[in-house]
């Protein structure tokens, strides 16, 4: 195996050389001092030290309690652990062992049938993928999922016979997983400046978001602050190292409305002549590393959800993603979720199903005007987040609480 590893770092030199006899502009690095470290995992409860057994009569326990409601005709439900070792070794004497384990589960029930003509479905925690962190089995036992797995049957059957949502401009409320993914579409993607210096335009697109707009740009109301934290314990796109032996940090996105830092490499960060935020990162050994998102977060504002929804004389409470789209400057998006819950004088007093959103982004986020506290501010995990050609997946994370938009188109649905 070592002389394999030899033979494998002998053949990179010389096709790095090759590549560099034949480069049109050398390649430049921002600096980075070289670790040598080795980082193990923190879990309070072993994933794989839970019986398999346990972990598929937690399942069928959630499956019974969904079946309960006839109408439902699809259940779903999973659990999920990875460990992962990593090791990263550098020509300038970096040394680094990192070692992870993630643990995420999420629940599905789909109802057929009623005035509604179409399934409809409901999620938990969330659809894009559950509730994933870089913790042990303590956060399936946190989820409650047989609670939950009664819930969303009870709530999928009812949309059956809810009205649809109806087309307008109105005030919205996004629940927290349903505002992670309008994060990560509209605030995550535009900030990576690989895709920012056209050198992920193929796949992924471009962003609006050009050089010139660093530190001038109003990407938001002045309530708006968001960071890219790859520090946060537990989170899912929290790290100590990125992929290039640059540390773990938190780094300013948006200050006060205005667009302030930049997701990058070191290569990317020496272009504009700052240093690598450590955001480098590849989905495993054969693929090189790219620029990803750590955790992007919405700081957490002064006021509670129910406190929102009292103040909002008309609007929407808009929960768990069912689609997106976006274009490839990230301005322009659509998005569904599985419900709506209208709101009336600061009530809630009726489900609307298949609810849609339309907005661009510099002005959506104009239009926040309120953000939950602290206390209802949750680190989501994505763990399916796509890059790259050939494609790669990253887990990442994204720390929000309930926030409210004004004046948003609803209900378009062509």
């Amino acid at each position: 195996m070592g002389q394999a590893v030899k033979e494998a770092a002998r053949l990179a030199v010389r096709i790095a050389r090759a590549g560099a006899s034949v480069a049109r502009e050398p390649v430049e690095l921002a600096p980075v001092d070289p670790v040598r470290d080795r980082v193990k995992a923190a879990v309070k409860q072993d994933p794989f030290a839970v019986p398999l057994d346990e972990k598929i009569e937690l399942l069928l326990e959630c499956d019974r309690r969904m079946a309960a409601a006839t109408e439902v005709a699809v259940r779903e439900g999973f659990v999920v652990s990875i460990h992962e070792e990593k090791y990263f070794v550098s020509s300038e004497g970096a040394d680094i062992f990192q070692e992870r384990i993630e643990t995420g589960a999420g629940l599905q029930a789909t109802a057929i049938g009623g005035d509604a003509g179409e399934p409809q479905r409901r999620s938990y925690p969330s659809s894009h993928g559950g509730q994933m962190m870089s913790r042990g089995w303590e956060v399936v036992e946190e989820l409650d999922l047989p609670d939950n797995a009664e819930r969303i049957a009870r709530e999928a059957a009812k949309l059956l016979e809810a009205p649809r949502c109806p087309a307008g401009v109105t005030d919205i409320i996004l629940e927290g997983s349903q505002l992670a993914l309008q994060l990560h579409e509209s605030c995550g993607h535009p900030v990576e400046l690989d895709r920012v210096l056209g050198t992920e335009a193929s796949f992924a697109g471009t962003s609006f978001l050009t050089p010139d707009k660093l530190g001038t740009f109003q990407y938001g109301s002045e309530i708006v602050n968001i960071t890219a934290d790859a520090t946060i314990p537990g989170a899912l796109g929290s790290f100590a190292y990125d992929d290039e032996g640059v540390p773990g940090q938190c780094v300013p996105i948006v200050e006060n409305g205005i667009f302030t830092g930049y997701l990058s490499s070191r290569e990317t960060a020496a272009q504009l002549g700052i240093s690598s935020s450590g955001a480098m990162r590849a989905d495993g050994w054969n693929r090189i590393p790219l620029v990803r998102m750590t955790n992007i977060n919405l700081l957490p504002g002064d006021w509670t959800l129910d406190e929102i929804i009292a103040d909002t004389q008309k609007g929407l409470l808009l929960c768990t993603n069912t689609s997106w789209s976006i274009d490839d400057k990230r301005l322009n998006f659509q998005f569904g979720t599985e419900v709506a819950y209208q709101i009336e004088n600061g009530q809630i007093t009726r489900m609307l199903r298949e609810p849609t959103y339309t907005g661009i982004t510099p002005e959506f986020w104009a239009s926040c005007d309120a953000i939950a506290g602290k206390d209802e501010w949750v680190v989501w995990g994505v763990p399916n987040c796509g890059k790259g050609e050939p494609m790669q997946t990253a887990r990442v994370g994204h720390g929000v609480a309930p926030a409210r938009f004004r004046n948003v188109r609803v209900g378009v649905t062509g």
